[in-house]
């Protein structure tokens, strides 16, 4: 409590101790102990006496004074760093720093310690051993001294780091799997600029501050735990980053990250879930202006363009140019916008494979996927104009003309062998059932059952698929939709994959009430869980049972209905007057 008090050679409680101990008259030793160590203000003492009389104790009065003296020298450090020249203002701080370092134990005066520790740019290195070495010091010291710490000691900046990127990772998977299915609010749904005012990203701003170096080794940490978890939601966190400090005006670092204008430039394509034409144009320039020897740049780039966000909005863009180039009897590889959308698109999915190998250089790009894929996707679309318009003729003019129902074998491979077809493919698939068109969704669903990298039961794909299932709802009481979709498709992959299962148990709590009775009664069996079956999947299905149960019909109301034949009583007519 008195730490420091001695080096300065202010009495202390122990000094007071021993004059009492080593003195014949006590009282006499106090109050030269108070005349010494009080307040020596002249015009003070005589009106002591009279707070004597009010029963105010002398140490309530001296704490008084001490906590009004502290926040007026708090206030002066603050001014102190604010006034004059650099060196001057620094050189004062230093000084007081130097006199007042002993007391930073003391909780009283440590925090005027900390504040002038705070105010320096460059706190001078034994110090901030002394600070890093005691846990209680680390704990109470400003963000702005923890960073000249950590920028020296990346082990102690990591495990600063660690907890709020698992509590960030946490976060995105709780949305992904959030029981509430909607499809105009899911994960895509907030825009950028609100989702960097997280609690995540705002802390891991504050701590990196305008210090370049730390900055480096939070993108370093992000690479790593890409590389080594697969995770997309690492490269979603190094854009959001970026741009929180891109909001701070933190030109200090924005100004060294070679990455900031394009992120920014994207970051407004993400806003508005798509790439229009002339930002498209400023893209193409930064990919095409990374030049020889700065290759590496294309690792980030490819990062920033792995983000979910970032490949939603490409795939989206590509959907809709591609339903455009059909308008326009156009084909895909004459329309340049699209194929910057593929070449994004390919970055974007080979970031994993380009930081892993360190080769830093653009995927090239399968002819097949322009000159017979994409067309595929177009023909699925006349084939859904050409139905649709002959169904709108009169009846006598109609041809017999039966929706397609079997599937090109060469989509189902493209799908298995191609990244980028599967994921446009996937797309695809969103877009027909976001239009509720049951028909072509039906069609390509078989498709989806071995897809690359099972992409097809990813996360983010199955919680945009059950989102948009809710607008065909009332197809689930059709016992060939429910078949094609569980048995065909999700079931295929449930035992094997367990965040198949959750989405399923999702699903199934928003629409169990559309489903057949005997079809609900089969899936619950056949999701039943198992021993290995981990919490989320049990709670899920608990939750199921439960909503089932509430649905079943009462003993009483299950009972054979009484016949509402009654004997009505004979009524003995009244006697007439």
């Amino acid at each position: 409590m008195y730490a420091g008090l001695q080096e300065l050679g202010v009495a202390n409680g122990e000094d007071l101790k021993e004059t009492l101990t080593n003195c014949t008259e006590p009282l006499k030793a106090i109050e030269q102990f108070q005349t010494e160590n009080g307040v020596l203000l002249p015009s003070l003492q005589s009106a002591l006496p009279f707070l004597d009389l009010h029963g105010t104790p002398r140490l309530e009065f001296h704490q008084s004074v001490f906590d009004e003296l502290r926040e007026k020298l708090l206030e002066r450090v603050s001014a102190i760093a604010l006034e004059g020249k650099v060196e001057e203002r620094y050189k004062k701080l230093e000084d007081l720093l130097e006199k007042s370092f002993s007391l930073v134990k003391m909780p009283s005066i440590q925090p005027v310690v900390m504040c002038v520790m705070k105010h320096l740019p460059k706190v001078p290195e034994k110090k901030l051993k002394l600070v890093m070495a005691d846990k209680d010091l680390y704990k109470a010291c400003a963000v702005e001294v923890k960073r000249q710490i950590w920028q020296d000691n990346q082990a102690l900046f990591g495990d600063e780091v660690s907890p709020l990127l698992k509590q960030y990772i946490l976060e995105k998977e709780n949305i992904l799997f959030s029981n509430d299915i909607s499809v105009l609010h899911n994960f895509f749904s907030p825009s950028p600029k609100t989702r960097r005012q997280g609690e995540v990203v705002q802390k891991l701003t504050q701590m990196i501050g305008k210090n370049v170096k730390l900055y480096d080794m939070v993108l370093q940490f992000l690479r790593t735990l890409f590389l080594r978890t697969r995770n997309v939601h690492y490269c979603t966190l190094r854009a959001e980053l970026l741009m929180s400090l891109h909001d701070l005006e933190i030109n200090e670092i924005c100004t060294v990250d070679p990455c900031h204008k394009f992120t920014w430039c994207l970051d407004a394509c993400i806003r508005e879930k798509f790439v229009d034409n002339k930002r498209a144009r400023e893209l193409q320039g930064f990919l095409d202006g990374v030049k020889k020897g700065q290759e590496q740049v294309l690792g980030d780039l490819s990062m920033i363009l792995c983000d979910p966000f970032a490949i939603n909005t490409l795939a989206l863009s590509t959907i809709r140019h591609l339903q455009d180039l059909v308008g326009q009897d156009t084909l895909p590889r004459e329309s340049p916008d699209l194929l910057l959308l593929l070449r994004m698109l390919s970055l974007g999915q080979g970031a994993w494979d380009m930081i892993d190998s360190q080769v830093f250089k653009e995927p090239k790009m399968e002819a097949e996927l322009i000159t017979k894929f994409l067309p595929m996707l177009m023909s699925f679309v006349v084939d859904d104009h050409t139905f649709n318009v002959d169904q709108k003729l009169p009846s006598e003019e109609k041809g017999p003309i039966p929706y397609p129902s079997t599937i090109p074998e060469a989509f189902t491979k493209f799908l298995q062998e191609n990244r980028i077809a599967c994921e446009i493919g996937l797309y695809y698939i969103l877009h027909i059932t976001k239009q509720r068109n049951k028909n072509a969704f039906l069609r390509l669903l078989p498709g989806l059952v071995e897809t690359f990298s099972d992409l097809a039961f990813s996360d983010i794909f199955l919680h945009l698929l059950t989102g948009n299932l809710t607008l065909l709802g009332d197809e689930f009481a059709l016992e060939e939709f429910c078949t094609s979709l569980f048995d065909g498709f999700f079931l295929t992959a449930c035992s094997r994959k367990e965040n198949v299962h959750r989405h399923v148990l999702r699903l199934l709590l928003h629409l169990h009430h559309k489903v057949a009775p005997a079809k609900l009664e089969s899936l619950q069996k056949a999701l039943e869980p198992t021993k290995q079956s981990g919490e989320a999947v049990k709670e899920l299905y608990n939750q199921l049972t439960e909503k089932l149960e509430l649905r079943k019909p009462s003993p009483a109301e299950a009972t054979e209905t009484p016949s509402m034949e009654l004997t009505l009583p004979t009524v003995p007519t009244p006697a007439s007057r």
